[in-house]
């Protein structure tokens, strides 16, 4: 349905500035009848954490997928949060563009990740005109730590789904 590979391997690749240093691993309560699927995260050095949850429909069919990523940076080094989204912000318009949809995405704005200020866009997919999927990329950073909440859906989906969403947001434990 989306994908999110590309995506947040642009994150990983601006961020990769790595240490070898085992992480705490953020907690999200996911929502109620989501599913929590397995994420490969690597080898014991990795610097990266991935969890992901998906929301299907009575008929099992996927309609929502939320993904959380935690990178490790170097010590110092200055995360330009900006600079990040918006290279996600394009890779995610570029791999609509190639499935044969068109993409709007609002200006990055300001935003909240449970307790850290943090960058937002949400981009609406389209397809022959009409709205099929949104999708919004939130990234924060905190002392060594960069995070990215990504989250995405059915247009109907994604709207119904925005209580739960904020929850989970807003209950992240950074």
């Amino acid at each position: 349905m989306i994908r999110f590979c590309k995506t947040l391997f642009v994150l990983v690749g601006v961020l990769s500035v790595a240490v070898s240093a085992h992480a705490d691993v953020p907690v999200i309560t996911w929502p109620v009848g989501w599913q929590v699927e397995e994420v490969p995260q690597g080898d014991a050095a990795s610097t990266v954490s991935r969890q992901r949850a998906v929301k299907n429909d009575q008929g099992g069919t996927p309609v929502m997928v939320m993904e959380l990523t935690m990178t490790q940076v170097e010590s110092g080094h200055q995360v330009n949060l900006e600079g990040v989204l918006l290279e996600m912000r394009k890779s995610v318009q570029k791999d609509f563009f190639q499935g044969g949809y068109q993409s709007a995405c609002n200006k990055i704005h300001s935003a909240t990740l449970s307790r850290l200020s943090a960058l937002e866009t949400t981009c609406t997919i389209t397809q022959n005109g009409r709205h099929v999927l949104s999708q919004t990329l939130v990234a924060a950073v905190d002392g060594d730590k960069a995070y990215v909440l990504s989250y995405a859906g059915q247009a109907q989906a994604y709207k119904a789904s925005q209580d739960e969403i904020e929850a989970a947001r807003n209950g992240l434990k950074l």
